[in-house]
């Protein structure tokens, strides 16, 4: 059953824009988009597109944009669906896009300023690379569960407790590959390891949480 037509008509926008990201990712990247669908389960994609990163990277751009409106209409419907139901309002969505799209880059530039203060800047961008290509892939998986959650399925608790699961699962892959790749330097060093996972990685997502429910104000 399809929700109210006014917030269909401006999802569909922003789905039919995350869609062209991926589009023109494929059509200029064709190769590497290949490859990085088959990134879970397979290093080859980390391996070969590792060395050749570049500080603003074309196709990394185009699957950021889409994992900011991916992430940004399923942290929308996460909010009517736990918190309260809330008629689509686009200037309020407008502030989620920036605040999601503005946590993943201020932590992404406080993790390279962190690498160039200890002299590190080598393990950060290896690390960060595979971070980055985790969470686009879960930008890439959350598109078309949006699609289905908005016009097939009802999101209810437990759809959504599946996908937060799934999501959940992407990213733990992602961490126990970059943990595996830099076991001994982390293990030789795990006070500060810690504090990073503290600071940079549970800390930014506990402020997105609280930017969630703060989201009619």
């Amino acid at each position: 059953m399809l929700r109210e037509a006014v917030s269909n008509e401006w999802f569909t926008v922003f789905i039919m824009l995350a869609l062209g990201f991926l589009t023109l990712s494929k059509f200029l990247f064709s190769k590497r988009f290949d490859d990085f669908l088959a990134v879970i389960g397979n290093s080859k994609y980390l391996k070969i597109y590792a060395r050749d990163q570049k500080f603003v990277d074309g196709f990394d751009t185009l699957m950021f944009l889409n994992l900011v409106i991916s992430v940004s209409i399923f942290s929308f419907l996460m909010y009517t669906e736990f918190v309260s139901p809330a008629a689509f309002n686009l200037v309020q969505f407008f502030k989620l896009l920036f605040g999601v799209g503005a946590l993943v880059l201020i932590k992404v530039l406080l993790e390279r300023l962190i690498g160039s203060l200890f002299d590190i800047d080598g393990l950060i961008d290896s690390y960060l690379f595979q971070k980055t290509t985790y969470k686009n892939y879960t930008g890439f998986i959350l598109l078309p569960v949006n699609i289905l959650l908005i016009y097939t399925l009802s999101p209810s608790k437990s759809v959504v407790y599946v996908v937060l699961a799934l999501i959940l699962l992407i990213n733990l892959i992602g961490f126990i590959t970059s943990f595996k790749n830099h076991q001994k330097i982390l293990l030789n060093n795990l006070f500060y390891f810690i504090l990073y996972l503290c600071a940079l990685e549970i800390g930014p997502y506990l402020i997105l949480y609280h930017f969630i429910l703060d989201y009619k104000a």
